[in-house]
């Protein structure tokens, strides 16, 4: 249930039809609380392991409450009260072990309630936001089943925009056929493809600290690196268009979390393709804040560009030990920081020595654009290391060939991303021009019945031949 197994998604149509019953905002939210409740419920079967998670949720709420009642001096300690319970939770191993709670415990979804109760925290004691948000209204935000696994991070304001209205977003046949085609592609995409990209990584990862010619291990090697990536995006995207689809049949409306991620010519523009939900909240609450805390202290504009890297830096390092407790991902946040402020400074050094008329050219250039997205792919690639591998393995892989050796690797890499991210860049161009008077044939009603039936009925075929589940959401672990 935790993945989008064909119970998941029995479950999800399922209370989408119970929910459309009514209209009644009442009903509805009866509908989403108890669907949300049995499925936590299905995941564990044990309530004592909930308690920990039903402490998190009522140390929010009470802070929460005291936000309102206009005790905004407790904002920063109900803030840093949040960070630690998560902190302590989650088990980061910086903190002392004897210090943590030592009996088997639900975490699962740990981490994007956080997110929730921050943002509601946040909102809430800046003066600004004076709505009150009553404990059943805290609980359907926050154990939503269709965000509560892996996301999208979902702000408040929209989600109350369509729970709690009479009169929630329409649904129609059209409506109804765009979800149950997106449902079906992303059930295809984690249960298909993923499952077979993952099996492709792992045998490359066995197959490069085997004894085997040289060229098969330097293969191994490109093959352990990329895959990897474009394992993640259908794993994670895959789950995203379904709970956004089930969600989307319940009346209310997901912010999108991918936008053709491989696309990005750069590494700025990928992490706002990639995880935007996630993104978008740092950039919020972490980025914006930080940025202006000093500007109003250090008030050179000669200065401002790179107090935004700096910023971005923190930012995004931030965003990578979110990602796990373990040193390891401490490194992937110090890597995806760098990659990101590297990225700032090489288009402020642009900037200043082109112009900005003249960068803006040289950014639309398509070579550039090519070299740029198979350069963005390959530090993905690199930086993910740290989500598959812990230190031994990291070792093991790295000792399996020499420093030159590794250098013609990621140059194999750098320039097949290049090379085939451009093509397939093209290709779906040129296909998007194939057009009828009602629009692109791809995009067209009969196109997707048969691109949807298609899809069903391969991911029906292969989980049946497969006979085995497909690899769990990576993303439900954070």
């Amino acid at each position: 249930m935790d993945t989008a197994s064909f119970q998941f998604v029995l479950f999800g149509l399922a209370v989408a039809v119970l929910s459309n019953f009514s209209r009644s905002r009442v009903w509805r939210s009866v509908v989403l609380l108890v669907a949300s409740l049995v499925f936590i419920g299905l995941l564990t079967h044990d309530p004592v392991s909930l308690l920990p998670l039903a402490g998190f949720l009522l140390l929010g709420y009470g802070c929460l409450v005291a936000l309102e009642r206009g005790w905004s001096r407790l904002m920063a300690w109900s803030i840093l009260a949040i960070i630690f319970a998560y902190v302590w939770l989650k088990k980061y191993t910086f903190l002392p072990e004897q210090g943590f709670l030592h009996f088997p415990y639900f975490t699962l979804g740990l981490s994007y309630i956080f997110f929730r109760v921050l943002h509601l925290l946040i909102e809430s004691g800046d003066g600004s936001d004076k709505r009150h948000v009553g404990l059943g209204a805290y609980l359907l935000y926050t154990l939503n089943f269709t965000t509560f696994v892996s996301g999208p991070i979902q702000r408040y304001d929209d989600f109350a925009r369509d729970q709690f209205t009479n009169e929630p977003p329409p649904l129609n046949a059209a409506i109804v056929g765009l979800q149950l085609e997106r449902l079906v592609r992303g059930f295809f995409k984690v249960n298909v493809l993923a499952m077979f990209l993952h099996a492709f990584q792992q045998d490359a990862v066995l197959q490069v600290s085997e004894a085997m010619p040289l060229n098969l291990k330097l293969f191994a090697a490109v093959r352990l690196f990329t895959l990897y990536p474009l394992f993640l995006y259908c794993n994670f995207s895959g789950y995203i268009d379904v709970v956004i689809a089930i969600a989307r049949l319940m009346r209310i409306t997901l912010p999108e979390n991918f936008n053709r991620p491989f696309s990005a010519a750069c590494v700025m523009d990928f992490w706002n393709q990639w995880h935007i939900t996630l993104s978008s909240w740092f950039k919020s609450y972490v980025y914006n804040p930080l940025l202006l805390a000093l500007m109003r202290r250090i008030s050179s504009r000669a200065a401002e560009p790179f107090l935004g890297v700096l910023c971005f830096f923190v930012t995004f390092f931030l965003v990578g030990i979110w990602h796990g407790r373990t040193s390891e991902f401490v490194v992937f946040g110090l890597l995806t920081g760098f990659g990101v402020s590297i990225n700032k400074l090489w288009q402020i050094g642009l900037t200043q020595a082109m112009g900005r008329k003249g960068y803006k050219g040289l950014a639309k250039n398509l070579m550039y654009r090519a070299f740029g997205r198979g350069l963005t792919f390959s530090w993905f690639a690199f930086t993910l290391l740290c989500f598959w591998g812990d230190w031994q393995q990291v070792h093991s892989i790295f000792a399996a060939l020499s420093p030159m050796h590794w250098l013609g690797v990621w140059a194999a890499i750098w320039l097949s991303a290049t090379v085939l991210l451009a093509l397939w860049e093209i290709a779906r161009a040129a296909l998007l021009l194939l057009k009828t008077s009602d629009g692109p044939v791809l995009t067209s009603r009969y196109a997707r019945v048969v691109y949807a039936s298609a899809l069903g009925l391969a991911a029906l075929f292969f989980t049946a031949l497969m006979s085995q589940p497909a690899p769990g959401i990576v993303y439900k672990a954070f």
